[in-house]
């Protein structure tokens, strides 16, 4: 299957980037691309559904209600991959859309700008 990157998902790249540039360390962002272009493109070609089901998550929060029922029939196609340090959102259609990346120092993910530009 086809793996897309939307421009968030690139967006966060480049946040994680300054990250690990700010940190000293720029050995770290390239690391993440070598996992992503070595095994997490190569898996989701191979097993898209591999990730598992985002929506498996309740809404306690009006808020949280509120931005999944704006998603409406996306929630339940939008998968997590977990990668080290790192948490990977997708949406499985009829490709694999790379929506964001986050280290798990970040903060939580923003899904009014997440949105597909493919």
């Amino acid at each position: 299957m086809l793996v897309r990157f939307t421009d968030n998902f690139l967006g966060n790249l480049d946040s994680i980037e300054n990250y690990w540039r700010e940190a000293d360390f720029p050995a770290g962002y390239d690391r993440l691309l070598e996992i992503l272009s070595t095994q997490v493109v190569p898996n989701l070609e191979s097993f898209p559904e591999m990730g598992r089901p985002f929506a498996r998550y309740g809404a306690e929060s009006a808020e949280a209600k509120i931005r999944i029922d704006k998603l409406g029939t996306l929630y339940p196609k939008i998968r997590e991959y977990l990668l080290e340090d790192y948490l990977l959102l997708y949406l499985l259609t009829d490709a694999v859309y790379m929506l964001a990346v986050k280290h798990h120092k970040q903060l939580s993910y923003d899904f009014e700008h997440l949105w597909l530009n493919h």
